[in-house]
């Protein structure tokens, strides 16, 4: 019985300890305030901006937490993914979420890349061996080779690249909320507590409007 309240005692610190880091988010701790802010996509409404790389382990252990609290924001957020491009395989992997991207998949279909470059061990290194996958999905392979060598595709792979600049990343995964805010798990205290800090810069952008 003394073990059951000890343990009961402890999560309840542990739980009054996550809302204590939520409430007392500060500048310069939990999250940085961008030099320059970065105008949204989609005027008007509050952007939430996810930076990643689908080879990075992190941000393959970060989805299972951050689609479901997608999937419940308010119509006036609005969700965007951005792939880093710092040469390379980031490059390649970055024009394959473009691609598909573009071409309008489901969800499951990028939850497949990420399971197939982490789980499967597949490299998915270039555009042959991408389409193979994707088609294993139901992605048409002709529709999506000529998505991934079309202009559309190449000029948003410019303006992910300014845009990680504008952001000024190092690493991910990353949040941007609202092209003013910069943060990322680490500096957040953990996956949930990341996405408790974007909803209380969310709260923050939502007060001044």
């Amino acid at each position: 019985m003394r073990n059951l309240i000890l343990s009961a005692v402890l999560a309840g610190a542990s739980l009054f300890g996550i809302a204590a880091h939520a409430a007392t988010i500060e500048e310069g701790k939990q999250y940085v305030a961008l030099s320059s802010p970065v105008p949204v996509s989609v005027p008007g409404k509050i952007e939430v901006v996810e930076l990643f790389w689908y080879g990075c382990p992190h941000c393959y252990q970060f989805e299972p937490t951050l689609n479901p609290w997608v999937e419940k924001l308010p119509d006036d957020v609005n969700f965007v993914r951005v792939p880093a491009l710092f040469g390379g395989a980031w490059n390649m992997h970055g024009q394959l979420y473009i691609t598909l991207d573009t071409m309008k998949v489901e969800q499951q279909v990028h939850d497949a890349v990420f399971r197939a470059i982490h789980q499967e061990g597949k490299k998915l290194a270039g555009p042959e061996e991408m389409a193979s996958f994707v088609a294993t999905q139901g992605v048409d392979k002709d529709a999506f080779l000529k998505t991934f060598n079309s202009f559309a595709v190449k000029g948003r792979m410019e303006k992910a690249k300014k845009l990680a600049m504008a952001y000024q990343i190092t690493g991910v995964p990353v949040l941007i909320v609202n092209g003013k805010y910069r943060f990322d798990i680490g500096s957040s205290g953990g996956p949930e507590q990341a996405l408790q800090v974007a909803d209380q810069l969310i709260a923050k952008e939502r007060a001044a409007q």
